[in-house]
């Protein structure tokens, strides 16, 4: 591999909008650096927040950075559920809104369906491939830590949530066992690492190198 294409090399912190996959994310960067460019940990692309983008020599990390806990906000709608979990998906069922939530079944040590549009794969293909196709499969479950969820706020239709979880959660998930969908999901931390730090994709174009060294 060419020397140019380890520099430079650092972790940068990206505000990843609602739209673009993650993929278009580190190519969008990839571009504005002209380094080997990867990421520690996908986002949805209707979920927006903290996008781990690794450069040049610091690809090498993504094995130590992947596992990291995480911080999410996310509005549930409380009165559907659709077939990937989220606005993108299909409705599968309308229904009201409950007077409780029971949040105690979605906190500690929890096992959860991955959602049917995921990258899991299913007898060798992407879960999300097969999902668009239609094929119907039995999606696997997984063991995940909720360390910490409480209520921001409440309406008639839908719950904000702040979730303090494991590596490998899918809030999806926990959004289904409560009865909804996530309308919306934003990622907030990664391990030590918060959205205040966090920068627009777009601003790394339209730096120099030398700015661009100081924001990794």
């Amino acid at each position: 591999m060419p020397a140019r294409a380890l520099e430079p090399a650092g972790v940068a912190l990206v505000d990843k909008p609602a739209g673009p996959s993650s993929f278009a994310i580190v190519a969008q960067i990839r571009r504005a650096t002209g380094a080997r460019t990867g990421h520690a940990g996908t986002l949805d692309p209707f979920a927006t927040g903290l996008l781990l983008v690794l450069s040049g020599r610091s690809t090498k990390l993504a094995a130590r950075l992947v596992g990291l806990d995480k911080r999410y906000l996310t509005t549930v709608d409380l009165t559907a559920t659709t077939t990937t979990g989220d606005p993108e998906g299909e409705i599968v069922e309308l229904h009201a809104s409950p007077a409780e939530l029971d949040l105690d079944r979605v906190r500690g040590e929890i096992e959860l369906p991955v959602p049917a549009a995921s990258a899991v794969k299913i007898g060798g293909e992407r879960a999300y491939a097969l999902h668009r196709r239609g094929v119907e499969v039995t999606m696997p479950v997984r063991r995940s830590t909720v360390h910490a969820l409480e209520i921001v706020s409440r309406d008639e239709r839908s719950v904000t949530l702040d979730l303090h979880v494991s590596s490998g959660t899918y809030v999806r998930s926990i959004a289904q066992a409560l009865g909804g969908h996530c309308r919306t999901l934003r990622r907030t931390a990664v391990g030590p690492f918060t959205i205040a730090e966090a920068h627009a994709p777009g601003a790394f174009a339209l730096l120099s190198e030398e700015e661009v060294l100081a924001r990794l």
